[in-house]
C-alpha cells in the first residue's frame, strides 16, 4: 500500500540550501532547489547545495521541481540539478526569469522552464494537484503551494509575511488559502525564521520613505547596496531618488541583470532619463546621483567591496557621500565582511547608515509571531513542520503551535534527510535518506571534503614547511642536510635558525637509519618536523616533504 512520503533533504536545520521532495508510489514532485553559502572556516569554497543524490536515484519518478520565489537560497541550485535530471522547472514569471539567466549563464538549454500564473493556474503532476497562491516577501512574485495528495492536502509555504501594502501591490493572498484550508488540511510545512520576533512583521511600504530621509543628509554621492534579487527595496530606491532629484545609477552585474529582467517582465517602473548609464553619471554633480550597487554582504570582488579598498575601474568614494546598507545583516558568513566594509568607510569618513544604527533601513521578508499565528489559524493543519529556520526557530514555533491547541507530537522537527511518512490521516517519522554537503569550488562539485577542508584550514593558521631531501637511491644514503622552506609558518630571515636547526635534527634521525627509502623519508619527515615545530614554536604547520632520488 503507497504512503505520503516528505522528505526534507535540507533547509530545515539550516536557513539555506532549502530543497524538499513530496514522494507518493511512483511520483515525485521537489519544492525549492537553493544554494547555501560558505561559512568562515570553508576555505576557497564558492558554494554549498543540496545533496541531490536521492531525487537523482530516483528520476523516473520526478514529475517536476516547484520554485516559491527568487532568492538564491531557493532557486540557485537548479543548474546543478538540471545537469543530472531532465525535468520541468515551474515558477512565477519573475522567478522564471531569474532562472533562465542562471541556466543561460550556464550554458544551458532554458527549454524546462515553465511559468505558471498563482491567480488562475492549478498544475497536475502525476498524483499531485497543486495550486500556487500569492505570499508578500521582500522580493516580488513570491508564492506558496497547496499539494492535494491522495493522503489529503499539504500546504507549503515557504518565506512569507503578511505585508497588506506590499510594493508590487501584491499581498498575501489570505482569502485563497483559507477556501483551499477549508476542506481541512493534513500538514503545513511553512517558514520559522522569525519564530523568536514578536508581533507582526512591518510592511515594506516604509522603507521608502527612511531611504529618501537618509539620502536628503547626502552632499555627495549616495551608494545604497541591496541584495540584487530584492526588486522591491530597487523600486524604492529608484523612487526616492526622484523625489530627491538624482539619477540612479546600477552597479554590479547582478544588479544590472536582474533589475533589467524585472524591467522587460514589467516588475520595475521608472520614467525615462531616471537611470542612466555610469559614464553619462560621471558629468553630473555628485549630488545628483545615486548608485545602487552589489556586494551588500562584503563579498571580496564585488564592486561595493572594490569601491570601499580604492579598486574599482571607475567609481571613487570621498567624505561627503554617503553608503546606506539596505539588507538583511544576518545571513550565515555575511557578519565578517559586511564589518569590514563598514569600518573601511568609516575609516575614510564616509556618511555609513548600517544595521547598528537602528534606522531601519531593511525590513525582514519572513513572519513573525504573529505571522505565524495567523497562517496557523488559516490552515488549521493537523501536524505543523518547521522549516528555513535554525533549531531554536523550529523549537519556537513548535511553541506557537502548541500554544494554538497543537499537540507536542503534532510539531515535527525535521533535520537534514528525515522522513515524514502520511498514511490514514497520520504522520510518523520513518527514517533517514542520508545526505552530506555538497561544496562548489571553482568548476569542481562535491571535489572538496572535510579532508581538503581540514589541510586548507591548517594553512590558513599554521602555514606550510616544504622539506626537499636527496637521498642516494643505490645505497640508501642522505646526500646533503634536507633543506627546508616554509610560507605562512615563520619569517625565514628572523627564524631561520629554527629551520636550520630542524634539518640538522632531521638529518640525525633519517640518518638513524642505515639504509633509507622514499616511504621511510617521507613518513619520518613528516612525524619527526610536526613534533619539532609544535615543540619549538608552539605551532604545527603542514609539512610537505619532496622527496628527491638520485
Amino acid at each position: 500500500m503507497n504512503s505520503l512520503k516528505f522528505i526534507a533533504l535540507s533547509g530545515t536545520t539550516g536557513v539555506t540550501e532549502n530543497l524538499y521532495v513530496y514522494e507518493y508510489g511512483n511520483d515525485m514532485i521537489v519544492v525549492d532547489c537553493g544554494v547555501g553559502f560558505p561559512d568562515s572556516e570553508m576555505f576557497g569554497v564558492d558554494l554549498v547545495i543540496p545533496d541531490f543524490t536521492y531525487v537523482v536515484q530516483n528520476k523516473h519518478k520526478l514529475r517536476g521541481v516547484l520554485i516559491s520565489h527568487g532568492h538564491e537560497d531557493h532557486l540557485g541550485a537548479i543548474p546543478f540539478l538540471l545537469k543530472e535530471v531532465d525535468t520541468p522547472v515551474y515558477a512565477t514569471k519573475l522567478v522564471a526569469g531569474f532562472i533562465q539567466e542562471k541556466l543561460i549563464d550556464s550554458g544551458m538549454d532554458t527549454k524546462n522552464v515553465k511559468v505558471f500564473d498563482p491567480d488562475h493556474d492549478v498544475l497536475t503532476l502525476g498524483v499531485f494537484k497543486v495550486t500556487p497562491f500569492r505570499v508578500a516577501h521582500s522580493v516580488p512574485d513570491g508564492v506558496g503551494f497547496c499539494i492535494d495528495s491522495p493522503e489529503g492536502k499539504l500546504f507549503h509555504v515557504p518565506d512569507y509575511k503578511f505585508d497588506w501594502t506590499p510594493v508590487d501591490g501584491r499581498p498575501f493572498d489570505a482569502a485563497k488559502v483559507a477556501t483551499l484550508a477549508s476542506g481541512g488540511a493534513l500538514a503545513l510545512a511553512s517558514d520559522s525564521l522569525g519564530a523568536t520576533s514578536p508581533g507582526y512583521t512591518e510592511s515594506e511600504k516604509a522603507i521608502e520613505g527612511r531611504i529618501e530621509a537618509a539620502g536628503r543628509e547626502a552632499t555627495g554621492k549616495i551608494y545604497l547596496t541591496t541584495i540584487s534579487s530584492n526588486i522591491s527595496r530597487m523600486q524604492q530606491t529608484i523612487n526616492a531618488a526622484a523625489k530627491l532629484g538624482r539619477k540612479v545609477v546600477l552597479i554590479g552585474r547582478s544588479i544590472e541583470r536582474k533589475a533589467e529582467i524585472a524591467r522587460q517582465l514589467g516588475y520595475i517602473f521608472y520614467p525615462q532619463g531616471v537611470v542612466i548609464r555610469s559614464k553619462q553619471a560621471a558629468k553630473l554633480p555628485p549630488n545628483k546621483v545615486l548608485y545602487i550597487i552589489s556586494g551588500c554582504y562584503g563579498q571580496p570582488g564585488s564592486a561595493l567591496y572594490r569601491l570601499a579598498t580604492g579598486e574599482h575601474d571607475f567609481l571613487t568614494i570621498n567624505k561627503g557621500d554617503m553608503v546606506i546598507f539596505s539588507a538583511d545583516p544576518g545571513p550565515p558568513g555575511s557578519a565578517g565582511g559586511i564589518n569590514f566594509l563598514v569600518d573601511k568607510f568609516i575609516e575614510g569618513e564616509i556618511d555609513v547608515h548600517y544595521y547598528d544604527m537602528q534606522e531601519d533601513l531593511h525590513v525582514s521578508g519572513h513572519g513573525s509571531i504573529k505571522d505565524i499565528e495567523m497562517l496557523f489559524a488559516l490552515v488549521k493543519p493537523k501536524y505543523y513542520i518547521p522549516i528555513g529556520g535554525t533549531i531554536r526557530h523550529m523549537r519556537a514555533y513548535g511553541l506557537i503551535a502548541q500554544s494554538m491547541g497543537a499537540k507536542e507530537k503534532e510539531v515535527l522537527e525535521l533535520t537534514p534527510g528525515q522522513i515524514v511518512e502520511y498514511s490514514g490521516q497520520n504522520a510518523r517519522i520513518a527514517g533517514r535518506v542520508p545526505v552530506k554537503e555538497v561544496l562548489i569550488d571553482g568548476l569542481g562539485v562535491g571535489d572538496v571534503g572535510n579532508t581538503v577542508l581540514r589541510d586548507r584550514h591548517i594553512l590558513s593558521k599554521e602555514g606550510i614547511v616544504i622539506t626537499i631531501i636527496h637521498f642516494d637511491r643505490n645505497n640508501g644514503r642522505l646526500l646533503s642536510p634536507p633543506e627546508i622552506l616554509s610560507r605562512g609558518f615563520v619569517f625565514e630571515q628572523k627564524y631561520g635558525r629554527v629551520l636550520d636547526e630542524a634539518s640538522r635534527d632531521l638529518s640525525r634521525e633519517l640518518q638513524k637509519k642505515k639504509s633509507v627509502n622514499s616511504t621511510f623519508a617521507r613518513n619520518t619527515t613528516i612525524d619527526f618536523l610536526e613534533k619539532y615545530f609544535a615543540q619549538k614554536t608552539g605551532r604545527r604547520p603542514m609539512v610537505l616533504p619532496v622527496i628527491v632520488e638520485v
